[in-house]
């Protein structure tokens, strides 16, 4: 147990997560608005602002305010500047801009799954969640046009570990791609690689889009179904599940694992990319809190510990080295073999 502080507590804690709410949609309001880019490098004042986003001075002013109280924005005399983090993460004129990701993590089918009956998930164990068996359900369309800023740099810290093998890829394949970053970003290290994409039919329309504008569209290739029964093939170098196996229980995830040791060519590999919590399940904070959201909107789902994965990876055959970072994304690298 903790020491006690020498300072008595404060409701503080408990207000801040009461209210939180309310920061959802201080940033949500500001990103449809336009708010940030109409504050633009140089700033504005409130008549000014409102004036290109066509909203009521009133309205800007308490948002700018709010929005300066959290830390987004900063404020001299009436004048409001972007605070950095909404410079180099929020600002639409930013390369690495991730406000997109707004639309799924705080669009209203998340909302209506955490906020409606928060006592109720928690009570069976899971929610019916966010259609993740059902298909060709548009949230995944909306997951892969939306978050892949969330996912890029997981993406290419992956590509860059798998480059540097002995012998680099040259097939592979990404289950449940969504937007298709990872595949993508091995086939932008990999010269020689060659990528067959799996998800939804119209999932998988949005990773060859962005397939094509990053370069690398004759060398991949899409193929739509569940991944637990389309016949994706074999000979596979490397399959990727990134992101996959948080929505499932633990034989569900044994089933794919299976699948995947199937699929791979003599000496191929698997990489799982996921959120993994240290074995308290309480550190580090985005891994630990990750099942959270698991409880709120799957039905089984969960963040796994590294151990829980390497069991699962040997009932289904496999074996499992030890998780390594992807800095600077949250999440870890498992990789499996034959």
């Amino acid at each position: 147990m903790a020491e006690e502080s020498a300072l008595p507590p404060t409701p503080q804690l408990f207000v801040d997560a009461v209210l939180a709410y309310q920061k959802t949609a201080a940033i949500r309001a500001a990103v449809e608005i336009g708010l940030f880019a109409a504050i633009g490098p140089t700033g504005a004042d409130a008549e000014a602002i409102a004036a290109q986003v066509g909203a009521s001075t009133r309205g800007v002013r308490i948002l700018c305010d709010y929005l300066t109280v959290l830390g987004f924005l900063e404020k001299s005399g009436t004048v409001w500047y972007q605070a950095p983090v909404t410079r180099t993460f929020i600002d639409p004129g930013s390369p690495t801009s991730m406000a997109s990701i707004i639309r799924f993590l705080a669009g209203p089918e998340l909302l209506r799954l955490f906020l409606e009956d928060p006592a109720g998930y928690i009570r069976r164990g899971g929610s019916e969640g966010l259609a993740n068996t059902t298909p060709d359900d548009p949230i995944w369309v909306t997951f892969a046009e939306s978050m892949t800023p969330f996912t890029i740099a997981a993406a290419k810290a992956t590509a860059a570990h798998v480059a540097a093998w002995p012998a680099p890829p040259r097939l592979v394949l990404d289950v449940a791609a969504g937007g298709g970053m990872f595949g993508i970003s091995v086939a932008q290290a990999c010269a020689g690689a060659s990528v067959v994409a799996v998800d939804w039919s119209d999932v998988v329309a949005v990773a060859d889009r962005n397939a094509d504008q990053a370069g690398v569209g004759e060398r991949y290739r899409t193929l739509a179904g569940d991944a637990f029964s389309v016949n994706w093939g074999s000979g596979y170098d490397l399959v990727l599940l990134p992101n996959i196996l948080h929505h499932f229980d633990h034989a569900s995830c044994v089933a794919m694992l299976r699948r995947v040791r199937d699929s791979l060519a003599p000496g191929g590999r698997a990489a799982i990319i996921e959120f993994v919590p240290d074995s308290d399940r309480v550190a580090p904070p985005i891994p630990a809190s990750f099942a959270f959201m698991m409880v709120a909107t799957t039905q089984h789902g969960d963040a796994f510990t590294e151990v829980e994965y390497v069991a699962m990876a040997r009932e289904a055959g496999l074996r499992a080295e030890t998780a390594v970072s992807l800095a600077p994304s949250p999440e870890r690298l498992i990789e499996l073999y034959a």
